[in-house]
């Protein structure tokens, strides 16, 4: 059986290049993408969804939830990485890529911290995925997916995570070890979205 790991749709911040902030809703272009990917997964029949709790995760696990008639269950391990201060700010303004900071931004998380989270996270995703009969979907944020998956999983040879995941990209992994990467950043359910 299956792991689904779904990055959330899109959002205006997200879009325009900022550092989001915790609360950041889904765009409407994100919620059309939200219902698109929920049209895709509901063919794969989760057994049961997984979610982040920011906004922007939650409503995206929830238009799954709506096509599945399943129930989300948030965990604040499946959060985004906390970029503290730096929330807000457009990227171009920074100087730098904060994702490659090693050190916790002001009122933020460091990137050992942010690695150790991403380990907690996969591995309640496995037990959580071992006590069902089906697939778990898990609807989280870009680093967190790219950090989990790049870390814990098994990828074979020829298959390369991308540098950015797409807004509700489906990547698949194999519950079972070494837990193989079996599709990684499809967003075929976009069509002309994807543009």
């Amino acid at each position: 059986m299956t792991i689904l790991w779904l990055r959330h749709g899109e959002t205006a911040l997200n879009a325009a290049k900022v550092m989001q902030p915790a609360d950041t809703p889904l765009s409407p272009r994100g919620l059309a993408q939200a219902d698109a990917a929920a049209a895709r997964l509901k063919a794969l029949r989760p057994a049961a969804i997984l979610s982040s709790d920011m906004p922007r995760a939650r409503q995206t696990a929830e238009a799954v939830a709506q096509a599945t008639g399943l129930t989300v269950l948030t965990d604040e391990r499946l959060r985004e990485r906390n970029f503290g201060a730096l929330r807000g700010r457009p990227w171009a303004t920074l100087g730098f890529d904060p994702t490659t900071l090693v050190e916790a931004p002001e009122g933020g998380e460091s990137l050992a911290d942010f690695h150790a989270r991403c380990a907690e996270a996969w591995a309640f995703a496995l037990a959580h995925r071992a006590a069902l009969g089906g697939p778990l979907l898990v609807v989280s944020h870009g680093l967190l997916i790219h950090a989990t998956l790049q870390r814990h999983a098994h990828w074979p040879t020829g298959m390369q995570l991308p540098e950015r995941l797409t807004n509700t990209s489906v990547s698949i992994v194999d519950a079972a070890g070494p837990n193989a990467m079996l599709l990684v950043n499809c967003s075929t359910h976009l069509g002309d979205q994807n543009a």
